[in-house]
């Protein structure tokens, strides 16, 4: 299984073209998890979100931090007033709880990933890892773009928004 996996992820790295993906070594200067995600474009409802829950010096941090990073698409996904209920600063502790179901602590490569089936959260719960003929599934999100390196962790693109239960 193991094999199937790494073969798995091997696939999606080989396949998908980091065209769109800001890389953290920029002119020889190391970026974070955030600045590669702002630089990126791909990502400004997550960014909105990280500095609207208060995250953005955490995710700035020493780390290392693992993070199944949505798109704006994936967020486009949600029923509709969704992301603006969560942006509201009455629903902090839910928007927090969201975004750091998606972070796991550490350093976790796709070489890494392949070798488990679940992975601890740092808002306290499980993900699960998983494979769907050639694709990584994280609960039920694809992953769409792994190893977007940070001077702090690393960013595995997700085409879904993961929700706590």
């Amino acid at each position: 299984m193991l094999k199937r996996i790494a073969k798995v992820f091997t696939f999606i790295i080989a396949a998908v073209t980091f065209s769109t993906i800001a890389h953290a070594n920029h002119h020889g200067m190391k970026k974070d998890i955030v600045d590669v995600a702002v630089e990126n474009g791909s990502f400004t409802t997550l960014v909105a979100a990280v500095k609207a829950g208060g995250l953005v010096d955490t995710l700035k941090g020493e780390g290392p931090f693992t993070v199944f990073a949505p798109t704006d698409e994936a967020f486009a996904k949600l029923p509709e007033g969704t992301v603006e209920m969560l942006l509201k600063p009455e629903n902090k502790n839910k928007l927090v709880a969201i975004l750091t179901y998606h972070v796991v602590a550490g350093k976790v490569m796709a070489a890494d990933v392949v070798t488990i089936d679940s992975a601890a959260t740092v808002q306290g719960g499980m993900l699960a890892v998983s494979t769907n003929g050639e694709m990584v599934m994280i609960n039920d999100a694809k992953v769409v773009a792994a190893d977007v390196k940070a001077s702090n962790g690393v960013i595995h693109v997700i085409d879904t928004v993961l929700m706590p239960k």
